[in-house]
């Protein structure tokens, strides 16, 4: 199945967590947050001004992205976990 997200939405695969901390010591899975960067996935067309203009987004598919902790829909399409969120819950672009 293909998912297109609609307007200025985007779909954004989280990426996993570090299992270790800097000094070694290995967290728990219960005791681990969900990380707050992920890989876009898809992204819509872009947000329609007042006049109807189509706005494209500043993000494209294969971006690193950092989003914020409560940002987005969980979905489970094709067996992946992703999540769906506007544009504007992103907060930037990791290069």
């Amino acid at each position: 199945m293909t998912f297109r997200p609609l307007h200025d939405r985007v779909v954004v695969k989280r990426l996993e967590g570090e299992e270790k901390t800097k000094g070694g010591i290995i967290i728990p899975d219960t005791a681990k947050e969900k990380p707050q960067e992920g890989k876009v996935i898809s992204v819509g067309p872009g947000a329609r001004d007042e006049n109807g203009k189509l706005n494209p987004l500043d993000v494209k598919s294969g971006d690193r992205v950092l989003f914020g902790k409560w940002s987005g829909t969980e979905v489970k399409i094709d067996g992946d976990d992703l999540l769906i969120m506007k544009e504007s819950d992103i907060l930037g672009i990791v290069d």
